[in-house]
């Protein structure tokens, strides 16, 4: 098993993906930027998906180049491409950029679907000396109402138990520990200072938005479409209880992240 598979696990939701995934903060954007010293010349976004995390840095860096495995979520990033902005199909370990190329390589919700040693290799091969290297992951569910937070991870709960139970699932994929994240980086020898930062970043939100959270991660996805029948009543009565408790009410969503960087 490697992680290539891991592309096909993204096939069929882009447009969801799209619709309800939070955008990197500006906030984030800002101390990378501060860390590098300058504004950056050129931004590499690593596993980028619909483009959400890359357009974030269009006025924040010369030039953005997103690179994305995935035939669907490349398909919605290149929509927005733009004369500063452009997209390339490769794998994290194997970007075809040339040595040197970026002051900046940011993985935003994406790292721990990428084999760590030989995707920190390949940053390191296109990341300036100098150039900076973050991981940035939030944590789920999001804050907002615990009883919505715990409807969430009731049926999260009940998507792992169905990967694990289920051998046709469990290995149509491969997953990293995110908590492993800010050893990876250390431990590759590459970078000269690391750490983490958390912080927290708000977005407006209702239930739709809430439930098309929950049904925009790769395991419900993947059970939607290799076994739907072990999963659909679950989602069924999460939609019940969330458009319940919000009662079509907007709301703030908290998204609370964790961003480990690297110095090289």
């Amino acid at each position: 098993m490697n992680d290539k598979i891991n592309a096909s696990r993204f096939l069929g939701f882009a447009g969801l993906y799209e619709n309800v995934r939070p955008s990197v903060p500006a906030a984030a954007c800002g101390i990378l930027v501060d860390y590098f010293g300058k504004k950056p010349s050129t931004t590499v976004d690593l596993g980028c998906g619909t483009g959400l995390s890359t357009i974030v840095w269009k006025d924040k860096s010369e030039r953005i180049i997103g690179i994305e495995p995935s035939d669907d979520m490349l398909a919605t990033a290149r929509h927005k491409e733009a004369e500063n902005i452009s997209f390339i199909q490769a794998f994290s370990d194997h970007t075809t950029l040339p040595e040197d190329t970026a002051d900046i390589v940011v993985c935003s919700q994406s790292f721990h679907w990428m084999e760590p040693q030989s995707t920190l290799a390949e940053v390191n091969r296109i990341l300036k000396p100098g150039g900076v290297f973050a991981t940035i992951d939030c944590d789920w569910p999001p804050v907002c109402d615990w009883r919505a937070e715990s409807a969430y991870c009731e049926l999260m709960s009940k998507v792992h138990h169905i990967e694990s139970e289920h051998a046709r699932i469990r290995e149509s994929f491969r997953r990293w520990d995110k908590n492993e994240h800010l050893s990876n980086i250390k431990n590759s020898g590459y970078f000269r200072y690391c750490r983490e930062i958390v912080f927290l970043n708000q977005e407006k939100g209702d239930a739709n938005r809430f439930i098309g959270l929950a049904l925009s991660q790769g395991g419900l996805q993947t059970i939607l479409k290799t076994q739907p029948s072990l999963i659909e009543a679950d989602i069924e009565l999460f939609e019940k209880k969330i458009q319940a408790i919000f009662n079509n009410r907007e709301f703030m969503i908290g998204f609370c992240y964790r961003m480990r960087v690297g110095i090289k």
